[in-house]
């Protein structure tokens, strides 16, 4: 069960993709974000030791840093035992949570969300959704209208986090290898000459 509260490369006109600059395209989003390559660390280390069975998932992004962590098992082992459970954990951590996140937030420059699990249950606390804009052509728009018109989204921006979502568990393993060959090239960015 999976469960949340709350709530581009660009093409020319004959198709071809235009030229890019140095450095990951999008720059200007992270020209000001501090780094947050020690993240994981940092809130192992602030982390009530026992808040969490093991050590917490620490996600990073350029907006937020999403932390979730195994809650004990409850008796029963149901779902509504399990949910129950991490109802609980928020209520009991909200004010030293919101301490923490207020301490990250100016220590790395990004929200903080919260999120706990036990088991196939999996709650994620107020976290972000984050608009992005993309273009795209009428082959590319018929298949969100698709999904659509068949029910598995409400809209095409539905549609399209649906489809992002699809393609991330079915390539995990690649965009894992992505984001370790893109920290190498920032390490050996990094430690080039300052012009």
């Amino acid at each position: 069960m999976y469960r949340t509260e709350h709530g581009e490369g660009q093409h020319g006109r004959g198709g071809g993709r235009r030229g890019r600059g140095f450095g990951r395209p999008g720059g200007w989003q992270q020209a000001d974000l501090p780094p947050a390559d020690d993240a994981t660390s940092w809130f192992v280390g602030r982390l009530p030791s026992d808040w969490y069975v093991g050590e917490p998932q620490v996600s990073v992004d350029r907006e937020e840093i999403v932390v979730t962590g195994e809650l004990p098992p409850v008796e029963g082992g149901d779902a509504a035992a399990a949910a129950g459970r991490i109802s609980r954990f928020r209520e009991e951590t909200r004010s030293e949570r919101m301490r923490i996140a207020d301490e990250a937030e100016a220590r790395y420059g990004r929200k903080v969300a919260w999120g706990a699990r036990i088991g196939d249950t999996r709650v994620l606390f107020s976290h972000l959704s984050v608009p992005v804009m993309t273009r795209l052509r009428q082959p590319q728009r018929q298949v969100l209208d698709t999904l659509v018109d068949a029910g598995v989204a409400r809209s095409r921006s539905e549609a399209l986090a649906w489809a992002v979502e699809l393609v991330g568990q079915h390539t995990d393993e690649w965009l894992t290898g992505l984001r370790e060959a893109m920290a190498e090239v920032d390490k050996l960015r990094a430690q080039g000459p300052d012009l």
